[in-house]
């Protein structure tokens, strides 16, 4: 079986579990997760299946979708509910205005601080079991892009509670984003619950849960809920080949069209396609020889 599923990730597991789940279902090993999502996290959980795990890391870089619970006055080691609290700050004069102003000065292209406890490796070893044995964690900086923040709901409660609608590049930690943001409040914050709305062309709306993917199982309908791997790269051009050049593709050799369309550089990568529609390959744009070059073929 090869494709992608759209699997929405109940809070409580790890992505590994997921994808464990899934390899039973499917009954076949080769399946992986794109992008890691916390146990405590719930949402979109791209798995690929078969030669779709080839494009998994192109799902990986891909933008990201959230809603986020933030809950104000109180600063955690984990930077979200898990974690011990490591001050409290009153939150009496925290007004949703003052969020709504704090908001705009986080988007845009910035240096995040990943959690201490996260899955980031240092020397080798994961920052969390760094962190959970004691250990003094620095971590580095990281780039990262907030593309837009929307308020979804203003609870002003005690604590105050906010729900925040993020669109993100790759690589950014939303427990770290509510961390800041508390920070900027000047009362703290942590993460109080989290989902995953999209992750890249796959959207929350369209997802299945994993008993939905078992009662398709027994059915053995998985098929209907199977994305073709070149979805994950949607966004990049699609080129269509005739026979004689798709033979060339297959056996991994560079190819010319006769039309080209757009500006293209070194950067630029593309779907390729057969005269039947099948996904063949990934090709990317040689500049210097004027050539597209297979980097991965599937058939």
């Amino acid at each position: 079986m090869d494709g992608i599923l759209n699997i929405n990730k109940p809070t409580g597991m790890t992505s590994h579990d997921v994808v464990a789940k899934v390899r039973k279902l499917l009954q076949q090993k080769r399946v992986g997760h794109a992008g890691t999502l916390d146990p405590a996290a719930s949402g979109v959980l791209p798995i690929c299946a078969g030669h779709a795990t080839r494009v998994a890391e192109y799902l990986s870089e891909s933008g990201k979708a959230y809603q986020a619970t933030i809950i104000f006055g109180t600063v955690t080691g984990t930077y979200d509910s898990e974690g011990a609290i490591l001050r409290t700050a009153s939150t009496q004069d925290l007004a949703l205005a003052t969020i709504e102003a704090l908001l705009p000065a986080m988007l845009g292209e910035h240096m995040q601080v990943p959690p201490r406890y996260s899955a980031i490796k240092l020397q080798g070893q994961p920052a969390y079991k760094r962190a959970r044995a004691g250990e003094e964690v620095a971590m580095e900086p990281r780039p990262i892009t907030i593309h837009h923040l929307e308020i979804i709901d203003w609870q002003p409660s005690q604590p105050p509670v906010l729900t925040l609608a993020i669109e993100c590049s790759k690589g950014t930690y939303i427990r770290s984003l509510a961390y800041d943001l508390g920070e900027l409040a000047g009362c703290g914050a942590y993460l109080g619950g989290l989902v995953r709305t999209r992750s890249g062309p796959f959207p929350l709306s369209e997802s299945i849960t994993l008993e939905q993917l078992a009662g398709a199982a027994a059915q053995g309908i998985i098929e209907q809920f199977l994305y073709p791997a070149g979805k994950a790269i949607e966004h990049f051009p699609a080129l269509r080949l005739d026979e004689a050049t798709t033979g060339r593709v297959r056996h991994g050799n560079t190819f010319q069209l006769e039309e080209q369309t757009g500006a293209l550089d070194e950067q630029t990568l593309a779907r390729v396609y057969d005269a039947t529609g099948q996904f063949v390959a990934i090709a990317a744009w040689d500049a210097e020889r004027s050539v597209w070059q297979p980097i991965k073929v599937f058939i």
